[in-house]
């Protein structure tokens, strides 16, 4: 919450405060193992002040949610805005991780949501990931040669998904491993390089 304040540079409303706090409790614990006690303590606040900004923990999750739907979900909505070229993919491509790397949360929610379930799941595949599975996908009128004809899209898209999203939910662990914090700028780096280099031998396959 003070990396979010820094960063705004304003005062936090308490709203703002106890969305930073549920998204980040939510992250850490899931839906089912978090409470409205859990946040208030979080926030510094008498659990029933929580009701005047929110009516129940369904309702503070879903206002969580559509926070970082909307963050999340703007790139690829910009993608499809125009003429999908290989350069817009990779940027488009970047700028997730990116996203990912800054803010973990989302990544970590999924990780609970599909493991322990959790309301409004199906909104989140729809908003996310639904416009990938697309299956008449063209870039510059071209298929993506590798995946033409063989029902292999949709395991690509997940395959794709879970390569940038686990990355910040399992990186971690391999922090002793890779020698240097998973998360730093330089790791960063790295893992862009492999996931366009993955990413451009599926554009040049041609089987």
């Amino acid at each position: 919450m003070e990396i979010r304040a820094a960063v705004t540079d304003q005062p936090l409303s308490t709203a703002d405060r106890i969305l930073d706090a549920a998204e980040d409790l939510f992250a850490e614990k899931g839906y089912s193992a978090t409470s409205l006690g859990d946040v208030a303590d979080r926030v510094g606040i008498r659990s029933p002040s929580l009701y005047n900004h929110f009516r129940n923990k369904e309702a503070l999750y879903q206002a969580v949610l559509e926070r970082l739907l909307t963050e999340f979900s703007a790139p690829l909505q910009e993608l499809g805005s125009a003429a999908v070229t290989y350069e817009r993919v990779f940027n488009w491509l970047e700028t997730i991780v990116r996203q990912h790397h800054a803010n973990p949360n989302l990544a970590r929610l999924l990780q609970h949501a599909a493991l322990s379930g959790g309301p409004h799941t199906n909104e989140m595949i729809d908003r996310l990931f639904r416009p990938m599975f697309q299956p008449d996908a063209q870039i510059e009128g071209d298929e993506i040669p590798l995946f033409r004809d063989s029902g292999l899209q949709p395991w690509a898209v997940m395959a794709f998904n879970n390569l940038v999203m686990s990355y910040v939910t399992m990186a971690p662990m391999y922090r002793d491993l890779l020698g240097q914090d998973p998360f730093s700028e330089s790791a960063l780096d790295k893992q862009l390089n492999l996931i366009k280099t993955l990413l451009r031998a599926v554009f040049e396959y041609r089987g």
